[in-house]
C-alpha cells in the first residue's frame, strides 16, 4: 500500500529553519515526482515545491524561492522540505504527495497519494 509519512515539524521562531521530511512506503520512490504543499488556517492549499523523478525542482510559490529547497533520498525513499529564514506567513500543515509523472506537473490532480501532514508554525 502506497503510503507518505511528513515529519519534522514543529513550533519556531522568525528566522529560524526546519527540515520536514516525507518518508514513501509501499512503491519505489525512484519513479514518482514528490510534491509539497502548504494550507494555512482560511487558506486555499498551495504548491510549495516539487522534485521530479530525475531530480530537477520546480517552485510553485514565489513566495519561498530562496528560502526553501527540496532534495531527495532515494535510497532512504525520502524527500526532504528545507526551510531557511522561515516567517510567520510561512505557518500552515505541510503535506507532501506523489505524482506517477517523472515531471513535476502543475496539477493537483496529478498528485495520487498524500500523507497526513505536518504542522509548521512560526508565531508573529
Amino acid at each position: 500500500q502506497l503510503q507518505l509519512v511528513e515529519s519534522g515539524g514543529g513550533l519556531v521562531q522568525p528566522g529560524g529553519s526546519l527540515r520536514l521530511s516525507c518518508a514513501a512506503s509501499g512503491f519505489t520512490l525512484d519513479y514518482y515526482s514528490i510534491g509539497w504543499f502548504r494550507q494555512a488556517p482560511g487558506k486555499e492549499r498551495e504548491g510549495v515545491l516539487c522534485i521530479s523523478a530525475s531530480g530537477d525542482s520546480l517552485n510553485y510559490a514565489d513566495s519561498v524561492k530562496g528560502r526553501f529547497s527540496i532534495s531527495r533520498d532515494n535510497a532512504k525513499s525520502t524527500v526532504y522540505l528545507q526551510m531557511n529564514s522561515l516567517k510567520p506567513e510561512d505557518t500552515a500543515i505541510y503535506y507532501c504527495a506523489a505524482s506517477g509523472w517523472d515531471y513535476c506537473s502543475t496539477t493537483v490532480a496529478a498528485f495520487g497519494a498524500w500523507g497526513q501532514g505536518t504542522q509548521v508554525t512560526v508565531p508573529s
